[in-house]
């Protein structure tokens, strides 16, 4: 088995030829899967709200829902970083919550890094975290968990007062300790400018090719989740549409009394 990767191992590939692979998974069966291929990061996200809760927005997902999501990806994994999503309302509301939940995912998940979004306004809870051994990832541009107050998804950063802001917010996020750096729908020639500048990791998810790693949602990438499929997406996989056969032959051997046969019987 390769060797675990842990922060430091994503600290050290900034200055190195490896690109790091992140994909986001909800369960120990996909963690495994996702584990024995290969991922450097698995991202426990609260994207889970969508993809396997059904909501519209990642807002309703609860603390005790992602430690469960969390705990379950960590029972399947040997190699790879889970990292844990904070889900809204889990750090907002005072640095002594964001202290006490941030622990409660190291202790009860075994997660080896927590996320949340953010820059400037968060970055002392980053410090007071990092200050506590807690390893922080941040996240920027495009945040869900502020979907209320943009009022839409759209590309982030797009001004040049909304893009100064971006690498305010970047370089406040390294100051305060973080590890690594999401950053969502951007420009890509923004996203290069902010990777350049700092000297930990970035992980672009609609933001080019020239941030230190990748990420995406797993449901959208196996073609799992047809609800909207926005334009960074790549489609490796129509598992959606395999399913849907797999089952309809299912019923159709099931009706037909084709299943099951001798062989599969006692």
């Amino acid at each position: 088995m390769s060797e675990q990767v842990t922060t430091e191992t994503i600290r050290s590939w900034k200055t190195s030829d490896h690109k790091i692979a992140a994909l986001t998974a909800y369960d120990a069966t996909f963690g495994k899967l996702l584990d024995e291929a290969g991922i450097d990061i698995i991202l426990v996200g609260d994207s889970a709200g969508n993809v396997f809760a059904g909501h519209d927005t990642t807002l309703p997902v609860t603390m005790e829902q992602m430690l469960y999501h969390v705990a379950s990806v960590k029972r399947g994994v040997n190699r790879a970083l889970v990292v844990a999503d904070m889900p809204f309302g889990s750090y907002q509301p005072s640095l002594e919550t964001g202290i006490a939940n941030a622990i409660r995912f190291m202790k009860e998940t075994e997660a080896g890094a927590v996320k949340l979004e953010g820059g400037r306004r968060v970055s002392e809870l980053v410090r007071r975290l990092t200050g506590h051994g807690i390893p922080v990832m941040g996240h920027l541009g495009l945040t869900p968990q502020s979907i209320r107050e943009f009022g839409s998804y759209h590309t982030r950063g797009t001004s040049p007062e909304a893009a100064r802001d971006l690498l305010e917010d970047a370089h406040a996020l390294e100051e305060a300790g973080a590890f690594a750096i999401v950053l969502e729908k951007i420009p890509a020639a923004l996203a290069a400018d902010i990777t350049a500048a700092l000297t930990i990791p970035t992980i672009g998810i609609g933001a080019g090719n020239q941030c230190d790693g990748q990420v995406l949602v797993l449901y959208d990438m196996l073609g799992l989740f047809d609800a909207f499929r926005p334009r960074f997406v790549r489609r490796y996989a129509e598992l959606g549409t395999e399913i849907r056969n797999a089952v309809t032959h299912y019923i159709q051997d099931v009706h037909a009394g084709r299943f099951p046969n001798a062989e599969e019987s006692y």
